[in-house]
Parts: C-alpha cells; structure tokens; sequence
C-alpha cells in the first residue's frame, strides 16, 4: 500500500478492504497526533499572551501596580545569570573556550560590559609559571633559550571573611627587694570585659546598617565559621558600638552646622512597635551642607514623628541655653512642608529658600497636562539654563 501522503484520490477507489482499514487507522494516529500539537501549541500561546500581558502590565500599568525599579533590576540579574549558565554549559558541551558574544554593526544585540582593569590599590599575587625546559627543542639543536619576553593575566580573588584572635599578653615585672610589681595597663576596648575587638564591632555595625543583614542572617553567617553570635548578642554589640560613636556624630553635627546653607528633608521609615504588635511610621531627617561648601557633608536624625519640633530641637531656637551649642542660621533649603514655616520662625536669624528641583516638576506636571503652555516651557527653559 502506498504511503498516506502519497496517495491520491484515484487510489482510493481500487483498494481492497484490509487496506482501507489501515489506511483508516493511520488517518487516526495522525489526528490523535496532530491534535495532541494543536494542544500543547494552543497552550503555549495561552502561556507566552499571558507574560506578554504582565510584562506590559509592569511595564505600562499604574504605578501601584508597575514593577518597580529594585524588582525589575531583580530580574535582570536572574535573566543574566540564566544566560551565563546556560552559555558556560554549552560551551563545555562543545569543548570551546568561553569567549564574549558578538554584535552586528546596527546593535540589534546587547554587548557584553567591556571588563574593566583591576584596580591599582589591590594586592597582587604573583605566580609565575616558567618551562621546566629551556632548551631549544627543535630536533638537532638543543641551545639553551633566550628569555624575550612575558603574558600577564590577571583573575580577581577574594578571602572570605576570617576569624581571629588576639592574645593580648601583659606581662608581670617585679622587685624582688622592693616588693613592687609592675605591669602595662590593658589596652582600651570597645566593650570592657567583651570578646569582640573593635573590628568586629565595626563589622556587625555595617553588616547591619550598610549592607542590611539582619542579626539572625548574620548568626547564621557567623555559625559557618564555628563561631556562635546569638542574635542578641550581636544587638547587644551594635548597641555599645554606637554609643561608642556618639563623639563622631557630634563632630559631624557640628561640621555640618557650621554651613550658611542647608538642606533639609524628611522621609518616612517603618519602625517596630512591640506593644502594638506591628510597625509605626517614623521619619529620618537630613541635614546637608550646601552645593557650594568647600567640603560636602550630611547628617540624620531619627525622630518618632514629623512634627515642627524634631528639626527645632535639632537646629536650636532662639532662647535656647547659651551654654548649649547656639542655635543653627543661615539659608535654610526646603520643601513646601508647612512644619518648616515654624523652623524659619524659630530662630530671627534664619531666611528660607525654595527646593527649584520641587519647583521645576510643578512645571513639568503643567507641561504634560497642557503641552501647549508658554508659561511652563519658558520656565523649564530657565531652569535648564541654571543646571547647566
């Protein structure tokens, strides 16, 4: 019997009953087949529609609903990652060397990042890597080799993290005839009687407020070193770490208070709130020294609340105790908050200055409504030139 695909309509009429019926069972088999595609094409469209409509949902949606930038960076690291795996296992399924990606002239491609040179400040280990023979190994020759030159490459490394101890050891001089021991004083320590140095303070502190690990994600860290850091400990530390710092606040306190200009701000923060079982809003507050100060400096204050009376107790007030630290004057950059009304008005030698970032997006928000406005483009114009 001729195959399926080869028979024509004038075959169908001379064959013989058995033929028919497996000509019938074929047809079957390639139905079941072929519906067995349709389906899983079907829902594989049905799939890829559906990415397509949240990614423009994250893309173009509301703002309450976009992804936003920390979550799509997110999965543009993931995709990255995705692809070099993928890329490093295909190239040792081939047994090819890893080599960057190509890219036609119009870009249609993303370029891999250019590798940058190894900072000059890092210490380098050298291994150098000689012939064991430095004889010429052309056959019939065998003189000795002139060295003429050398490659250099170079691969990043790191030492993790590493515990150590420091032994301090004092030791007891006496007189046997006067009867007198002498010993050098202990070195001051962060924490009196503790067992961290002040390195390991310091560590936990920027663990914790820098890079934000929290204390249960660096007990566990800890625990891979052997080392056993309950969380509460680690509190502890950070704690006295910081009480250890007051002098350095203060410091730059008064750095950023000897500036005619500053500029303040506030945001909110989530705070625990133990007796209530949930988080409060509380607000961090930012001191800067101006644009045109010699040496750019900033301060915070977390304060409870957002009243006109952190930022006065901050800055000081007229009637103040003058043998405090005299209340803060000069030009004071801030938002339209109306708490900032009574900041002016707490010291007679404060004058308030407008935000023109704040003032340019009224601006912009007017452009984008009426794209027609001579007002707004004229402004805009204006302030362009002042950012220059």
């Amino acid at each position: 019997m001729p195959e399926l695909h080869d028979l024509k309509d004038d075959d169908l009429l001379g064959l013989a009953p058995e033929a028919v019926a497996a000509l019938a069972q074929q047809l079957l088999q390639r139905l079941r087949r072929q519906d067995s595609e349709i389906r899983f094409k079907d829902a594989r469209i049905e799939q890829i529609t559906f990415e397509l409509a949240r990614l423009k949902a994250w893309k173009f949606g509301a703002k309450t609903e976009a992804m936003n930038a920390e979550q799509r960076r997110l999965f543009e690291e993931t995709l990255v990652e995705d692809e070099a795996s993928l890329q490093a296992q295909l190239e040792q399924a081939s047994g090819k060397a890893s080599t960057p990606p190509a890219v036609d002239s119009d870009g249609d491609h993303k370029r891999k990042p250019r590798r940058q040179p190894l900072p000059d400040h890092l210490r380098r280990v050298e291994h150098r890597h000689e012939p064991e023979d430095t004889t010429c190994p052309s056959p019939g020759c065998g003189k000795p080799m002139t060295r003429v030159g050398e490659d250099v490459s170079e691969r990043l490394d790191i030492i993790p993290a590493e515990f150590f101890v420091h032994r301090h050891i004092y030791g007891k001089w006496a007189c046997r005839c006067c009867q007198c021991l002498v010993q050098e004083a202990a070195v001051p320590q962060i924490i009196d009687g503790g067992i961290p140095a002040a390195g390991l303070v310091a560590h936990t502190l920027i663990s914790r407020f820098v890079d934000h690990v929290p204390y249960y994600r660096q007990e566990s860290i800890n625990a891979r070193s052997n080392v056993h850091t309950p969380r509460s400990t680690l509190a502890r530390w950070s704690g006295q770490g910081g009480a250890a710092l007051e002098p350095l606040l203060v410091a730059q306190k008064r750095f950023v208070l000897s500036s005619r200009v500053l500029h303040a701000d506030e945001t909110p923060v989530a705070m625990l709130d133990p007796g209530a079982g949930k988080t409060r809003r509380a607000y961090v507050w930012a001191y800067a020294r101006g644009a045109f100060d010699s040496a750019p400096g900033v301060v915070y204050d977390f304060c409870i609340g957002r009243g006109a009376q952190y930022p006065i107790a901050f800055l000081g007030a007229a009637g103040d105790d003058p043998h405090q630290t005299p209340s803060w004057r000069g030009t004071l950059v801030r938002d339209e908050y109306k708490a900032y009304e009574q900041v002016i008005g707490a010291e007679p030698g404060r004058t308030a200055a407008g935000c023109l970032a704040h003032a340019r997006r009224k601006f912009d928000e007017l452009l984008r409504d009426n794209g027609r406005s001579a007002v707004a483009t004229q402004a805009l114009q204006h302030i362009a030139q002042i950012y220059r």
